[in-house]
């Protein structure tokens, strides 16, 4: 089809964590390649119209892109949303199974009989509950290293604390948020749980807090299938109809998007300045969660191991009633724009 009138804005939004989206951004890449264009470029992370907002999760802005967390762009597109996946970003981050040092679980096979927290979080009928989705799948797969599976360890739910906790943990932390792990920190501290799952920087932070024990690495552990979780890998998706209406312009917002990896390649430190501000963390935490070799990470492509991974958290979110509805991931990929650049 040929190209119909350009839009007038194009949106985007990223997860809380490091994305090269947020750089190109930062790097005002897309401000120079759409400006001659007319096309405002916005952020739903500046909005604060709750209808905006509500695409980060439900896809649902027009001429959007959104790079993030797994679980959201995949329960919108079992819902039916449109969309299409362009790109995988696979950035390895700091996940770990922490008890405290009392509880005497040095293993994941200590875990077994023990009280696992999940936490619970409010949500709109329609909704998915991130946090629970990722606590879930951490914890088994832990279970897993040591041969053991759902029904050999007890279930607590923890339930989240005040208005404000049903904050989503793939958006950037808003001033007077509450902590993403409050509920579960709490729940650990006064034995109504043995162990938890936390993830990136947050984690880390709690860790190092509680002196706690880390039972499993799951974040850096040799087995890529171990890795697997909401944000490992994070699909870069666009609507469907600005693809088909708009190839041009997806390509040129995709180019900015993976002109990042070669430049983080050549300016580490910069690479690393710019996503301590996207991230609102600070660079020796960055380090300490991502690795010091997160400037080599930034790229995104479609390799045959990040589409099967992306499928295998499918299959996770489908078999755990997160989604209701199965679909064909390699009808939801379009390879068309990454090889318009000669990337695939």
């Amino acid at each position: 089809m040929s190209e119909e009138r350009k839009p007038a804005t194009i949106w985007y939004s990223r997860g809380s964590v490091p994305t090269p989206l947020g750089l190109s951004a930062q790097l005002g890449l897309y401000d120079r390649e759409f400006g001659a264009d007319g096309i405002t470029i916005k952020s739903l992370q500046e909005s604060d119209n709750p209808a905006e907002l509500a695409s980060h999760f439900e896809h649902n802005l027009p001429d959007s892109f959104r790079l993030g967390g797994a679980v959201q762009p995949i329960w919108a597109r079992a819902k039916g949303r449109d969309t299409r996946v362009i790109g995988i970003s696979w950035i390895d981050e700091y996940q770990v199974i922490l008890a405290l040092p009392e509880s005497g679980i040095d293993a994941p096979a200590a875990l077994k009989g023990r009280r696992l927290g999940l936490p619970r979080q409010p949500a709109a009928a329609d909704g998915v509950d991130v946090n629970r989705a990722e606590a879930l799948r951490g914890l088994l797969v832990a279970l897993e290293t040591a041969g053991l599976g759902y029904k050999d360890a007890e279930w607590i739910d923890v339930h989240a604390r005040g208005a404000g906790a049903v904050t989503e943990p793939d958006t950037p932390v808003r001033r007077g948020s509450p902590h993403r792990y409050t509920a579960l920190v709490h729940a650990l501290l006064k034995g109504q749980v043995d162990a938890i799952y936390v993830k990136d920087v947050r984690g880390a932070e709690v860790a190092h807090l509680l002196d706690a024990r880390v039972v499993i690495d799951l974040g850096f552990h040799p087995d890529r299938w171990v890795r697997v979780n909401n944000c490992t890998p994070r699909p870069l998706t666009v609507n469907a109809l600005t693809l088909q209406q708009h190839p041009d312009l997806v390509r040129r917002f995709l180019g900015s998007i993976a002109s990042v990896d070669s430049w983080a390649r050549r300016n580490p430190g910069q690479a690393l300045t710019h996503i301590a501000r996207e991230t609102n963390w600070s660079e020796s935490w960055v380090r300490f969660a991502y690795g010091d070799k997160l400037h080599e990470k930034l790229g995104v492509n479609l390799d045959d191991d990040a589409v099967t991974a992306l499928e295998q958290f499918k299959r996770y979110l489908l078999e755990w009633e997160f989604v209701q509805r199965d679909f064909d991931v390699s009808d939801w990929l379009d390879p068309g724009p990454l090889r318009s650049l000669g990337l695939s």
